[in-house]
């Protein structure tokens, strides 16, 4: 690939600096504080000795991440399923294209199965908006993943498109490594997950100049991620909240790092991740003779299709649907005890903002966003069904 780019400030450190970059993290107080907040019983000097015997991101990944990933499906989750695995090939480097819960977990459990199916993990799509400290810069980028650059001047912002958009083709097409990457930046804190055209234009601008086959290239493949519970749904109920009042709120660092927190290590319920197919192949019939307008809405849209038809629906979710829509229709989903728990469940999370006095107006305007989170992938999912061709 014949490429003009420097890749060096987003792309995931080499295996050749490895050790070297470790060293350097390991001295950061920042990440000797992060350890031991995430791992209590952490004997910090031994988990030192562990990272510097280490020599390549992979072998990280395996002997690090995994068993802490792992730790975290036991303690914070109802068990992680995985399905849609037949859809994976394993000769192939996949654009796994999925919804956003979770600032931290959605791409790490997508990992954490591909490892527990022998498959190999992705490279991590991560804005550069987290990337608080530089410590967390290191650590992100000796974890495979790649930086997607936020908060730039306007007049850089294409520059920063086209330079991603080499990456992740150069990631797919040169180093075969498999990429991960939210449909939309940011989390959709509604869950009303829908694919930003300005993603898949962003993805077609490497390659020439027909869209349809630079996207072709990446192989995307849509991921659905489902967790029963989201741990942050009082937090960005509170967000809308806040913006509701002051449209130009906007979430401080601690803000971030509170989510990252909560997302991290509260429960979950059960988490479902459900690979859907490759569009690849689709994609050439579905847009032929298409501009290029309608091209990049069309592949949105199968990519929605395929993500939303993906969900596991949960009793919460039908539960919420019939808050917010007033329809019994899926009744016979959930029992009276279930829908009793869900309440006091969504009771306890506002509960957790008792300290900072809402009024019972903002508590209810809260409550009622929190349903419509719950609520919006059954929607969804609805939709999908009756208006998607899908296979």
């Amino acid at each position: 690939m014949d490429n003009p780019f420097d890749f060096s400030d987003i792309a995931p450190y080499s295996d050749d600096v490895f050790h070297q970059k470790m060293q350097s993290l390991v001295k950061e107080p920042g990440f000797e504080h992060a350890v031991k907040y995430v791992m209590p019983h952490v004997d910090y000097q031994k988990f030192v000795e562990q990272l510097l015997s280490i020599q390549d991101k992979n072998s990280f990944q395996l002997g690090v991440m995994a068993p802490f990933l792992e730790q975290l499906e036991k303690g914070t989750t109802d068990g992680i399923t995985f399905s849609g695995v037949e859809n994976l090939q394993r000769d192939m480097s996949y654009t796994f294209m999925s919804n956003h819960r979770d600032i931290v977990l959605d791409a790490s459990f997508l990992n954490l199965m591909l490892i527990k199916h022998r498959l190999p993990t992705s490279e991590i799509a991560i804005g550069s908006n987290l990337l608080i400290y530089d410590w967390i810069t290191d650590l992100v980028k000796l974890n495979k993943s790649f930086i997607v650059k936020r908060g730039i001047p306007r007049a850089q912002a294409l520059d920063a498109a086209r330079q991603l958009s080499a990456y992740i083709h150069y990631a797919i097409t040169e180093k075969h490594e498999s990429v991960w990457i939210a449909q939309r930046e940011g989390r959709a804190k509604d869950s009303n997950d829908v694919t930003q055209e300005s993603l898949v234009k962003m993805l077609g601008l490497e390659g020439g100049d027909a869209l349809a086959s630079n996207i072709m290239s990446l192989n995307v493949l849509p991921l659905s991620i489902s967790y029963e519970y989201d741990p942050n749904d009082y937090l960005k109920a509170k967000e809308f909240l806040m913006k509701s009042k002051n449209p130009d709120h906007k979430k401080s660092e601690h803000d971030d790092l509170l989510s990252m927190e909560t997302g991290i290590l509260k429960s979950k319920g059960r988490v479902h991740l459900h690979c859907g197919k490759c569009i690849t192949p689709m994609i050439a019939d579905a847009t032929e003779g298409m501009n290029r307008i309608d091209t990049v809405k069309t592949i949105c849209h199968m990519i929605d299709c395929s993500i939303h038809a993906g969900y596991r629906i949960y009793p919460i979710n039908y539960i919420a649907y019939e808050a917010v829509s007033g329809s019994t229709e899926f009744a016979d989903k959930y029992t009276p005890a279930e829908k009793e728990l869900v309440y006091e469940y969504w009771e306890k999370q506002l509960d957790k903002l008792a300290n900072e006095h809402f009024s019972a107006d903002d508590r209810l305007f809260m409550l009622k966003k929190m349903q419509e989170m719950y609520a919006n992938p059954l929607i969804n999912q609805i939709k999908a069904t009756t208006d998607c061709a899908i296979d």
